[in-house]
């Protein structure tokens, strides 16, 4: 009897491994590690060199916060993602599995940027940090907030 308890458990064994293997999202991984399929929003930065629009992911949850614009090949010029917090926090970031540059971009409970961190190193996990408790953090592409003259100071609209 023993032989056969272990076949049954050993076939459900099994078909939890298969199942547990299988993706049960209807969307494709690819579109998902490419971040196709998430609902963009608009976004503007305003200040003393005009106002620059994006559409940005809106990263909601711990695990869409946690996995941000990791393993992306590229990012288009006007796109980004937004990390919304629920209340003005301390906010550290990293680029673990990060392919890309990214400009990332601290702000304040009143919108304004609080630090720009120009050019974050990809694969990096050196912490980057702002100092302050921010409302929100944006990533874009590295080096465009030094292309479209966006600084400290200027307000971000979303």
């Amino acid at each position: 009897m023993l032989p056969s308890v272990m076949r049954i458990l050993g076939a459900a064994l099994l078909g939890l491994a298969v199942l547990g293997g299988c993706n049960v999202s209807s969307e494709p991984a690819s579109a998902r590690a490419a971040g196709q399929g998430a609902k963009l929003i608009p976004l503007a930065v305003t200040g003393a060199k005009g106002t620059h629009h994006f559409q940005v992911e809106v990263a909601r949850t711990e695990a869409e916060q946690a996995r941000g614009l990791m393993f992306r090949p590229s990012l288009a010029p006007d796109r980004g993602m937004i990390f919304p917090f629920p209340a003005p926090r301390p906010a550290s970031f990293w680029m673990k599995n990060t392919m890309i540059p990214l400009d990332i971009i601290f702000i304040r409970q009143d919108g304004t940027i609080a630090r720009i961190a120009a050019m974050a190193t990809p694969y990096s996990l050196d912490p980057i940090e702002v100092g302050e408790p921010v409302a929100a953090v944006l990533e874009i592409g590295g080096g465009r907030a030094e292309q479209l003259g966006i600084v400290e100071g200027d307000t971000v609209h979303w």
